[in-house]
């Protein structure tokens, strides 16, 4: 997979922190780990309930462009936003999706609409957060489950900066579900090993 710079993609729809999780990603990178990012956001007027984007480009190098034509991982949360954004993900690119609001799509899409993939990851981030007693902190397992597979910063950098960046009184469990994020990820990299 390319690597610099590397787009992020995440969507979902408005209510499930996707903003959030864009934002405390580029922190991480930037802030904790001396990376360069960029961040750009979209939500639908509806807020809560409508379509949302977050997209962060993160680079060693200086970044020419707030955007990017094409994303290297798509992380969704809500079936629409697969339907909408899957186009862009690179040949090479990584899916993550939340199997309880998506199904995965066939890894060789219709010729002309989207990419194959080199690999998909069915991470049931709602159900792993509402294990925790926070479903809402789906988002953070996502980020946790991010930052093993790539690698672009330690796990202390995402944790600070969640730490940093979320409100007191959720802290506590939006750190826990990035670490079950986490734990997931180097479960599934281990079975793929085995």
């Amino acid at each position: 997979m390319k690597t610099e710079p590397l787009c992020i993609k995440l969507c979902g729809f408005g209510g499930q922190g996707i903003v959030l999780a864009g934002v405390l990603l580029g922190t991480a990178a930037v802030q904790k780990a001396g990376l360069n990012a960029v961040q750009t956001q979209s939500y639908g007027s509806e807020a809560r309930g409508g379509e949302c984007q977050a997209e962060v480009i993160i680079s060693s190098r200086p970044i020419d462009s707030p955007l990017a034509d094409d994303c290297d991982i798509l992380v969704s949360l809500s079936q629409a936003a697969l339907d909408k954004y899957l186009p862009i993900l690179r040949r090479d690119g990584v899916l993550i999706y939340d199997p309880e609001f998506v199904r995965e799509p066939p890894a060789k899409p219709q010729p002309g609409k989207g990419p194959s993939r080199t690999a998909a990851y069915a991470v049931p981030a709602t159900a792993i957060a509402g294990d925790i007693g926070v479903a809402l902190a789906a988002n953070m397992v996502m980020l946790g489950f991010l930052q093993r597979i790539t690698g672009l910063f330690s796990a202390d950098d995402l944790l600070e900066a969640i730490s940093d960046g979320v409100p007191a009184r959720y802290k506590d469990p939006n750190l826990k579900a990035a670490r079950a994020g986490m734990d997931l990820a180097v479960k599934r990299m281990n079975e793929t090993e085995a």
